[in-house]
């Protein structure tokens, strides 16, 4: 008897329907897809308008608006929202010559929306310029069917425990793999950077890397890569939660391990510099905790507990190759003596933006304490 799987109903629609409308000719007029962070820092939302020709460039795409109490950004009264077009991508699900446009919200003043973090990240990205940051970020997820379920998972019970599912190859050992080179495929035709993918330790659970990324541009395709996941599991008719911790128990959780170098660590020598910033971290593990998930640690304190190749997230540490640490230097970096650092304690529901700008604050800017120090004026 074959199991029904908890997929949507919009998924079993007849796509050869669809298909035959995808390939009628635009001739000259394009689409582009507006996509903006929403209220609660981890949703995205999306709308499309016509424009009269392809935008060779993103000032070629105009400002637009939307109600914001729709979208917990607003009240009701005061609604409308500004989106201001920062990056465009090629669109793989309507292909060229449509657009994806990545979005930062402004209030009807013009002053950010409660979380526009990319607006406070720009800003220190332009101040640590010289230092050409790269960032790598490795974003975790969970399939789950439309049931809230891990997708794959027997309905009453689990699989079997965790050891042959990481990398895993076979029906019994991966669950959704259509998905993930979906996925895989329109990022790259989107133009993101998108460098590996891989099955994770905990059945039906993945990851995707992005990067190398400079600066603000980490941040930027981090989030489009997230939308065109949302996007693509909703064609298949399930869902990608970034919950940290999605399933309590002997799982693994989900991070977004951000890995991180400036260009004096990538030198000859570098190493004395990735210790120095290493230690910079060490005196300031209150304040990235409190960053690294929308919940000011919370959602995080479910995941560092210091099992499942986790640190605790009450105690800061480092060390070669040690997946159990706050901060891993890989072993590959030790031998060579320069290279990158990677920070395993990023929620898989971080902000980029709120990652990368602290790292930099830390170990660039040199910042202290848990206050951070406002740099519009200088």
């Amino acid at each position: 008897r074959a199991v029904a799987m908890s997929v949507s109903h919009s998924s079993r629609l007849n796509k050869l329907v669809r298909e035959q409308y995808m390939k009628l000719p635009q001739d000259g007029p394009v689409q582009v897809t507006y996509v903006w962070i929403d209220g609660s820092g981890e949703g995205v939302r999306c709308k499309s308008r016509t424009l009269e020709k392809e935008p060779k460039s993103i000032k070629d795409v105009p400002e637009w608006n939307f109600d914001g109490s729709s979208t917990a950004q607003a009240e009701g009264s005061n609604s409308d929202m500004f989106l201001v077009p920062v990056r465009m991508f090629r669109d793989p699900f309507c292909l060229d010559p449509n657009k994806l446009v990545l979005c930062e919200v402004l209030k009807y003043n013009r002053k950010p929306a409660e979380t526009n973090l990319r607006h406070t990240c720009k800003k220190v990205m332009d101040l640590v310029k010289d230092s050409h940051p790269w960032f790598g970020m490795e974003q975790e997820y969970t399939l789950l069917g439309i049931n809230g379920h891990p997708y794959g998972w027997p309905d009453n019970g689990f699989p079997g425990p965790q050891g042959p599912y990481y990398c895993g190859v076979g029906a019994d050992k991966v669950y959704g793999r259509d998905i993930v080179e979906s996925h895989y495929k329109a990022c790259l035709y989107a133009g993101v950077k998108i460098c590996g993918t891989n099955a994770e330790v905990m059945p039906s659970q993945w990851e995707f890397q992005v990067g190398p990324c400079e600066g603000i541009e980490m941040g930027d395709h981090l989030w489009m890569a997230r939308f065109i996941l949302h996007r693509v599991c909703e064609d298949f008719g399930v869902v990608a939660t970034l919950d940290p911790k999605p399933m309590t128990g002997n799982w693994n959780g989900a991070g977004c391990h951000t890995n991180y170098s400036t260009e004096e660590m990538r030198k000859e020598g570098g190493l004395k510099h990735i210790e120095a910033a290493i230690e910079k971290l060490s005196k300031r593990h209150d304040y990235h905790i409190c960053v690294y998930d929308p919940r000011g640690g919370r959602d995080n304190s479910r995941r560092l507990t210091g099992h499942h190749e986790t640190s605790n997230i009450f105690e800061f540490s480092a060390g070669v190759a040690n997946r159990g640490a706050s901060i891993r230097i890989p072993r590959q970096v030790g031998q060579d003596g320069y290279g990158y650092f990677e920070d395993r304690r990023p929620a898989a529901n971080c902000d980029p933006y709120a990652v990368t700008e602290a790292i930099m604050r830390t170990t660039v800017l040199n910042e202290t304490g848990v206050e951070t120090k406002d740099y519009a004026d200088h």
